[in-house]
Formats: C-alpha cells, structure tokens, sequence
C-alpha cells in the first residue's frame, strides 16, 4: 500500500496592517454641558414646584415643567455628541 504524501502547511502570514489615522477631536466641552443642562432642568422643576407656581417665571404658569424638561432633552441631545 502507498504511503500517503505529507502536506506542509504554509505559514500563516497575516496582510499588511493599513495605516489608518483616526481623527480625534476635542469634545471635552460635552460632559460639562450636559450635566450642566440635566441641573438647569431638575431645578427649574424642583423651583416651579416649590414656590408654588410664582417663580421661575410666574406668567407662564405651567408651561415651566416644559420648559424645565426642554433642558433636560437638550441635554440628552448634547450627550449624543459625547465619544
């Protein structure tokens, strides 16, 4: 009976890694603002309810929960940025 024939591998070399440059840019400023419009936002509710409607701003009665959640969704908006 023939013997059967030893096959050797080749090496295993992998391709050639592409110089690729990722681009970083200087997005310090989104953590600071975002928190900054999450607080905005919990104490301009935190003052509509406390002051019973009379401030922050009185003529606008209960449209100041809008707002206050406005800040809050902008805030949201600004952490999408954050990387």
């Amino acid at each position: 009976m023939p013997k059967s024939r030893i096959r050797k591998k080749a090496d295993f070399t992998p391709p050639p890694a592409k110089a690729t440059t990722i681009k970083l840019t200087n997005r310090s400023w989104v953590a600071p603002v975002m928190l900054a419009l999450f607080a905005i936002g919990l104490v301009w509710i935190v003052v509509f309810y406390v002051t019973d409607g009379t401030m922050p701003v009185e003529s606008i009665r209960n449209w100041n929960i809008v707002v206050g959640f406005g800040f809050i969704a902008a805030g949201f908006g600004v952490s999408t940025q954050w990387k």
